[in-house]
């Protein structure tokens, strides 16, 4: 992969949108610039799940202003990610091709725990190199990401259902600050915490981290305002909670380092992170300056130098359900082979596909621990519902459909597939599986295969075929498989052996 000089990182948030602009230099990420616009993109949603036009509107104006930054950067080297809001709403979808388009450049919706894996990313780059277990609590708009690890590697990730902006508009609506509505959301958040105290409490690490903007936002408070020095601690955060229930009203808090778009969300903010502390019992908390558009970034880096985690991922899963590797490097080196005959008069070529094709055909077998009977759907539903750190939703739907496509029926799956399934990659691995169902070395002919349009065309040595009637027959199932969906597979070298057949008999 090449290398670039210059990556930029969008973090589609809750509360806020962030873009974040950085220099490479060797293995090391400078920022350039930074952007940030406190969208409240959460509070847009509704009770039934909904994005409402409103914060719609709020979000692509935002975007568009990002994309003029943006303007001009290889593909390549943006990524730009969607948080908990665009996990569950409804209509996120059709949202997500206006915001593309208004940004400029794909947007990739994480699941909770990839999404925390960046933010550990990003916030161990920010701190001093340390082999000590450190906890990372990071308390977004909707949800909260609460990490484990030592050095640059995470070791245990969850991810909760609650944040500030949720948590305000449910427990404060119109910013009303009262004792039984603090208690209320703060019993809320430690309902959300208990199942997963016991590995997350004290005695698991060794010194607890906060990130993002609502650990920030409490320290900064705490601190301007003579609470505390500067650390997030159960004291400190006590007298800020008074403080509120006192005012009563946000509107009527008076608080030194109080931003007003921070105004509105503060009090959930301060429930959660109350809840965080008494739960997981910590005694105090620092704060960094890293978070998860710094963990893109990084990851990104790592992506240009060979060390994709995605390739690490798909690694672990082919140990954990026991995959023939040797198998997966047969079919991948032959699919691969196919698919660039195949591709090779396209119009444009989709520089991705290889890597799909090879991690297709490592992953395409794990379904066989579940049962061999239909093993290519337990393979995709695996892949479709895991959590595969590195992967977005939509890397794993897309690698979930080739997987399910590698074998059997196509006509039975048809309405399950993407409109945009690239028919190519699905042919080039069928027949990759189907060349090496001996799960031997076979010494395959010299192959020929070529593609315009709907019509596909595959040149076979007749003699070769005469010592392989299996293969024979399933080539022909395989023909009549495409043509039940209006594709055209033509394979030279097969009627003239039919004919021969014919003639003999």
């Amino acid at each position: 992969m090449a290398e670039y000089s210059t990556l930029a990182a969008v973090d589609l948030g809750t509360n806020s949108f962030h873009c974040q602009i950085a220099r490479v230099v060797g293995d090391q990420i400078y920022p350039l610039d930074a952007l940030r616009e406190p969208v409240r993109f959460g509070a847009g949603l509704s009770k039934d799940k909904r994005l409402d036009e409103t914060s719609q509107d709020r979000a692509l104006a935002c975007l568009e202003r990002f994309g003029e930054r943006l303007r001009g950067l290889d593909h390549h080297t943006v990524r730009a990610i969607g948080t908990n809001t665009l996990r569950v709403a409804k209509n996120a979808a059709a949202f997500l091709k206006k915001a593309e388009s208004a940004l400029g450049y794909p947007i990739e919706v994480v699941a909770g725990r990839e999404e925390a894996r960046l933010i550990y990313l990003g916030v161990s780059h920010s701190l001093p190199v340390s082999r000590k277990k450190r906890l990372v609590v990071d308390i977004g708009g909707g949800s909260t990401e609460i990490i484990i690890g030592a050095g640059h590697t995470p070791q245990k990730l969850e991810s909760l259902f609650m944040g500030c902006v949720s948590y305000s508009l449910k427990f404060f609506p119109g910013g009303k600050v009262s004792k039984s509505a603090m208690k209320q959301a703060e019993l809320a958040a430690r309902t959300e915490l208990q199942p997963v105290a016991a590995n997350f409490s004290r005695g698991n690490w060794h010194h607890a981290v906060g990130s993002s903007g609502t650990a920030r936002a409490l320290a900064e408070i705490m601190q301007l305002n003579g609470f505390e020095d500067g650390r997030i601690t159960p004291a400190g955060i006590d007298r800020l909670r008074s403080h509120l229930i006192k005012a009563g009203d946000m509107s009527r808090v008076e608080l030194a380092g109080l931003r007003p778009d921070r105004v509105p969300v503060l009090p959930g903010g301060l429930a959660i992170m109350n809840a965080v502390l008494s739960e997981l019992d910590i005694d105090a908390m620092e704060t960094a300056s890293g978070a998860m558009r710094q963990g893109i970034l990084y990851d990104m880096l790592g992506r240009f130098h060979h060390q994709d985690m995605r390739d690490v991922t798909v690694s672990q899963f082919m140990k954990r359900y026991h995959v023939d590797g040797r198998q997966a490097r047969r079919v991948g080196t032959l699919a691969l082979e196919l698919n660039n005959k195949l591709t090779a008069n396209g119009d444009a070529q989709d520089e991705d596909a290889p890597r799909f094709i090879t991690w297709a055909a490592q992953m395409n077998e794990i379904g066989i621990s579940v049962a061999y009977s239909g093993y290519h759907r337990h393979s995709a539903y695996i892949i479709s519902n895991a959590d595969m750190p590195g992967f977005s939703r939509k890397e794993q739907t897309r690698l979930s459909q080739l997987v399910l496509t590698h074998r059997r029926s196509l006509r039975k799956i048809w309405d399950q597939l993407d409109p945009g399934t690239d028919w190519k990659m699905v042919l080039a691995l069928r027949l990759a599986v189907l060349f090496y169902r001996g799960r031997t070395d076979t010494a395959l002919p010299p192959l020929q295969a070529r593609a315009q349009g709907r019509k596909f065309r595959l040149s076979l040595d007749s003699e070769w075929l005469k010592r392989y009637p299996l293969t024979v027959t399933a080539l022909h199932d395989e023909i009549q498989e495409w043509q039940a969906l209006g594709f055209e597979l033509n394979i030279k070298g097969l009627p003239e052996l039919d004919a021969a057949d014919e003639i003999s008999e």
